[in-house]
């Protein structure tokens, strides 16, 4: 199990040896913008490096949505984004789940996803990710998620193009109980390929997408550490900067022999 954290784009195997990290995750470019992604300062030496590498997509990705003002655009970043990620060695580009607009029937948003993965190529894996908020997301509720994967499952040669993300800190707000949480995951997607091991700022059920650092917020610590041993994939902690060699170094302490 190899842990690490979502680090600055600008040299990011820099970030990563200053707080110890096996695993690291970066934006390309702004998280909040459309442009193309960028491949940041100093990325040759992490790619050449033992550290591996995941790059998460811009949050403005929404593939879900029946607007084709920010579907088309979204299609079109997350071809340019898997090709940028795959070009430094990424393992995988996370994606948020998406949701559809307030009147829509949610089975738009899931049909649009399948159509992503019928007509993208993808040289390396998207990992969708369960979200925190939003009566209509794609995944933020596990039902929800249960028939994405339903309607995913039709499509031809899906094998290698998708994954799982598990975020404790969102699934937490979403108001899924983290108790089972991996065990009912893996019976709808079969697979967890990536852990987003956060604490989470406000209440369960709160729909609010606040990380903090292992053991300061809302989540029992014990709990945090069933999931990420149950997993058993690799960590990236979403914490507060400040504090990331902390959780990294604490989970390795309490994971203890799962580190084997």
């Amino acid at each position: 199990m190899r842990i690490g954290a979502h680090v600055d784009q600008t040299n990011p195997l820099d970030n990563a040896r200053a707080i110890e990290a096996e695993v690291v995750q970066f934006f390309l470019g702004d998280p909040q913008g459309w442009k193309k992604p960028v491949l940041p300062e100093g990325v040759e030496a992490v790619k050449d490096s033992d550290v591996d590498v995941y790059v998460h997509a811009p949050y403005t990705i929404n593939v879900a949505t029946s607007n084709n003002r920010i579907r088309i655009p979204s299609r079109k970043n997350l071809t340019q984004q898997l090709e940028a990620a795959a070009s430094i060695g990424a393992k995988a580009l996370i994606v948020h789940g998406g949701h559809v607009l307030k009147d829509d029937d949610p089975e738009t948003g899931f049909e649009n996803w399948r159509k992503v993965f019928e007509r993208i190529e993808c040289p390396i894996p998207v990992y969708i990710e369960n979200t925190a908020g939003g009566g209509n997301a794609m995944a933020r509720k596990f039902e929800r998620i249960a028939r994405l994967w339903e309607v995913l499952s039709g499509v031809p040669g899906l094998d290698g193009k998708i994954g799982f993300c598990l975020d404790t800190c969102h699934a937490h707000a979403a108001g899924e109980e983290l108790i089972d949480a991996v065990d009912r995951i893996k019976a709808i997607t079969g697979r967890i390929d990536l852990v987003h091991c956060n604490d989470s700022r406000d209440a369960f059920d709160s729909g609010a997408d606040r990380h903090a650092n292992l053991g300061t917020g809302t989540i029992d610590p014990e709990l945090i550490l069933s999931v990420v041993r149950a997993a058993g994939a690799p960590v990236v902690v979403e914490t507060p900067a400040e504090g990331q060699a902390d959780d990294i170094a604490w989970l390795r302490t309490n994971l203890g022999s799962n580190l084997a």
